[in-house]
């Protein structure tokens, strides 16, 4: 006989089981349903995207967290010795049901967000930075690495410890417990705090559009970009009027056609303010909040600035260092801005304008005087740029011709976007080796800017073929019209190919250490040496075809183009150091107390540093700079500038050595574009050119050496 006690528990016992049984199985229903949960069947995991929907993902990120903790559990609670395999091997290969699920969201909330996705990202972005400090905060996962001995460990082994126990004491692995708690809490506050930064300046960007009543105040914009204003207008419930939208940076590509003075200026102004308008689109406490949040991040971990702890693992190492490189062009570049400037202005007073120039007039008589200058006009140049022969007689075509790498499009794979186009990607060898997307137009609801990023990354070990993204924010012709870009455009669907290339040669075992996985002033690096393929003779005269008479750009307009590549290089520069500057400033202040309101903060920040000049405002004005405070650059900024130094110094070498060739290009893909993080990069740009980064060639090259 079975007491009632008994009976109880085994009643109770069988309940348990039956609910456990129940969860299992939902677990196994939310498995097999969602398709962010599955490995892709289609070729090389491309994602479905015509399977996932919105819906999808909170399921798809609590089941993936759940099993990623029971993952890393597992790892650090492991009672054998800790090896290779059991420690770093296995923290690197799990969480994949989280890697894919982030990657494809991420994609989305960039390119393609809505209301719904928004709020998934703000709901989640302080739970997945919790997650993240579970597992770089974890101290019995960290012992666990501490206790490999390296040098029994070579090769890519040895590299990846190396990378993990660089994250773990980043992370504040080695702080006191009080201490992560004081970490934890302070990440999960600048997550929060980047996403409502993101979703802010989406509204402020939205919000800033200009509309005008009357087409006379567009008086210089063509015919097309006058009907895709007004189809912007309309679709925006304006019919009858017209809307220019914003993008990212301070000037707008327009301002350099507009010839009402009232109409560059409103524009520019709104550009400007778009996110100081103490509405639902300022960011300035945000940032505040941030700036003051990263500073007691750097402290926690015995820092004086965020940028100090933020720039051990860059190539720079130190603030001071990226400083001094800044500083150095800083000072030529300011001199050419300012003769840039006094030609403008002498142009102005020649034409008996009567008014002193300010930014909102620099692009539109800059552009007179490069054409008085070197007879060269826009206008003439942009039918030779359509954007699909561009990209498959340009960057297609160059990429063949350097690297022996082919494309064939895939119209079955499915995409996010109407607008988005992939392909399929060939090895010289002529074996699959990659898919490839391109989302080329702007649209409300995607950042400003242009980007790469990985749906797939490349892994020998885990038999991974790259799936990659190209996004960018050219403006969409109406339906029927020829997309014609300019030049400075034909350099951006280079220079985001360069990153691609990156990612399609990466020849890596493991994913973390794979192909764009570098230090941030690394990089920009291949990329900027891509962009110099835009002008190489050979590949220019098979793209630049006039998309009207199909004839070839003429050999006089390519040498008006060259000789014209120097110019306005004073402005360029300036504004992209005063940005970078305007990042490491807010980055490097030791007390709470130096940080000031937004606007004062910036303005002398840039005196400071010799950089605030009336006519080049900075490239990014801080309540919009999106790159430092939601885009992964905070005290990065600088890596553009570092990385083309880096360019111009192997470009140079390229220069001496025969050009763009096909051997100088097998050899770049070996020693740069194929090693990933893998290997210690200072050594391997020593080893493609012979020598350490000098300053002289982007002084050279910039046109900013004194004559």
């Amino acid at each position: 006989m079975i007491s009632k006690i008994t009976k109880a528990s085994i009643i109770l016992v069988f309940i348990a089981s039956l609910q456990n049984q129940a969860l299992h199985a939902q677990n196994n229903s939310i498995k097999m349903t969602n398709p962010l949960l599955q490995k892709s069947a289609l070729q090389y995991q491309a994602p479905p995207f015509n399977l996932i929907k919105d819906e999808n993902f909170k399921p798809a990120f609590e089941y993936a967290l759940k099993s990623h903790d029971q993952e890393i559990n597992k790892i650090a609670t492991n009672p054998a010795k800790p090896t290779f395999k059991n420690t770093v091997l296995a923290l690197e290969i799990c969480g994949v049901d989280l890697v894919r699920a982030t990657g494809v969201f991420y994609n989305l909330t960039g390119s393609n967000t809505n209301p719904t996705l928004q709020a998934i990202e703000a709901e989640y972005a302080p739970i997945f930075s919790a997650h993240n400090d579970k597992i770089y905060l974890n101290s019995q996962l960290y012992k666990r690495f501490k206790a490999l001995n390296l040098a029994t460990l070579k090769g890519e082994d040895k590299r990846l410890t190396q990378y993990y126990l660089q994250l773990f004491e980043l992370a504040g692995a080695n702080l006191s417990p009080a201490d992560k708690e004081k970490m934890k809490k302070i990440n999960e506050e600048l997550a929060s705090l980047g996403t409502l930064f993101g979703n802010k300046l989406l509204i402020a960007r939205k919000n800033g559009a200009v509309l005008f009543d009357n087409v006379n105040d567009l008086t210089g914009l063509s015919s097309d970009e006058i009907a895709a204003a007004k189809a912007k207008a309309t679709e925006a419930g304006q019919d009858g009027k017209y809307l220019i939208g914003l993008l990212n940076t301070t000037q707008q590509p327009l301002l350099s056609s507009l010839k009402n003075r009232a109409t560059r200026e409103k524009i520019f102004k709104s550009s400007w303010t778009r996110a100081e308008k103490n509405d639902d689109g300022d960011t300035r406490e945000v940032l505040e909040k941030m700036a003051k949040l990263r500073l007691k991040k750097a402290n926690l971990m015995g820092k004086k600035s965020f940028a100090e702890w933020r720039l051990q693992d860059q190539m720079a190492k130190l603030p001071s260092t990226a400083m001094d490189l800044l500083a150095k062009i800083a000072k030529p570049a300011v001199a050419k801005a300012k003769v840039e400037a006094k030609e403008i202005q002498d142009l102005i007073d020649a034409q008996n304008g009567g008014f002193k120039l300010e930014p909102w007039d620099w692009d539109f008589y800059s552009e007179q005087v490069r054409k008085a200058k070197y007879d060269l006009d826009e206008s003439q140049v942009k039918p030779y740029f359509e954007l699909t022969t561009v990209l498959e007689k340009g960057v297609f075509f160059a990429a063949k011709q350097m690297y022996g790498i082919n494309f064939k499009e895939r119209k079955d794979l499915p995409v996010y976007n109407p607008d988005v186009v992939a392909y399929e990607v060939f090895d010289n060898d002529g074996k699959s080796m990659a898919i490839y997307y391109l989302d080329f137009y702007t649209r409300d609801n995607k950042n400003g800017g242009a980007w790469m990023n990985n749906f797939v990354t490349q892994s020998h070990y885990l038999k991974q073929k790259p799936v990659i993204v190209n996004v960018y924010n050219f403006s969409k012709p109406v339906k029927g019209n020829p997309s014609l870009i300019s030049f400075d455009d034909v350099t951006t669907l280079f220079h985001e190919f360069g990153h691609t290339l990156h990612g399609l040669f990466a020849n890596q075992n493991y994913p973390s250490i794979s192909g764009t996985a570098v230090p941030r002033d690394y990089v920009e690096f291949p990329s900027q040496i891509n962009e110099h393929a835009a002008l190489d003779p050979a590949v220019l005269k098979n793209y630049a075809i006039h998309y009207q008479t199909k004839e070839v750009i003429p050999q006089a307009l390519i040498d008006k183009i060259k000789k014209a590549e120097t110019f306005n290089k004073g402005y360029v520069v300036t504004e992209l150091l005063a940005a970078s500057t305007l990042d490491m400033a807010w980055h490097s202040v030791e007390k709470e107390a130096d940080f000031k309101p937004t606007l004062v903060f910036e303005k002398e920040a840039l005196q400071k540093y010799g950089l605030l000049v009336n006519e080049v405002p900075t490239r990014y004005h801080t309540p919009y700079f999106a790159h430092i405070w939601s885009g992964g650059y905070s005290a990065g900024y600088y890596a553009y500038t570092w990385s083309k130094t880096l360019d111009y110094n192997a470009f140079d070498w390229m220069q001496a050595n025969g050009g763009m060739t096909r051997a100088n290009c097998e050899r770049f893909r070996k020693y740069i574009l194929s090693v990933g993080n893998s290997v210690d990069l200072n050594k391997a740009f020593k080893d493609f050119i012979g020598h350490d980064m000098q300053i002289e060639p982007y002084l050279k090259n910039a046109g900013l050496l004194e004559k």
